[in-house]
């Protein structure tokens, strides 16, 4: 399959996915550390792509939504953002809202 095709398909089968350097566990950027944690805190189940293991989908992501950095978090196959994004939403309480009306 294209990489290009497995990155739509990543993000249209999970409700909630987060392109990241390392995994929730062992995150590997500060960046990704701090947007996996958001999300834990906010109690809710998220997948994830570690680009460092997948060198094909770092190559590519930023050509699917015009972002260039990672991570990058999608809720329901739309781009939320980077860190930035994510941890401002998280701070005012967006996030969580925003990751409950999924299960919804």
């Amino acid at each position: 399959m294209d990489v290009m095709e497995r990155i739509k398909q990543a993000i249209e089968t999970n409700d909630i996915i987060l392109f990241m350097k390392g995994t929730p566990d062992f995150p590997q950027c500060g960046f990704s550390s701090r947007s996996s944690a958001a999300l834990t805190e906010c109690g809710v189940e998220f997948s994830f792509i570690n680009v460092l293991a997948e060198p094909e989908v770092r190559e590519n992501l930023h050509r699917y939504a015009d972002w260039p950095t990672f991570p990058q978090l999608y809720i329901a196959s739309e781009l939320v953002g980077g860190c930035d994004i994510v941890m401002e939403l998280y701070e005012n309480g967006e996030l969580k809202k925003m990751v409950e009306q999924v299960g919804k």
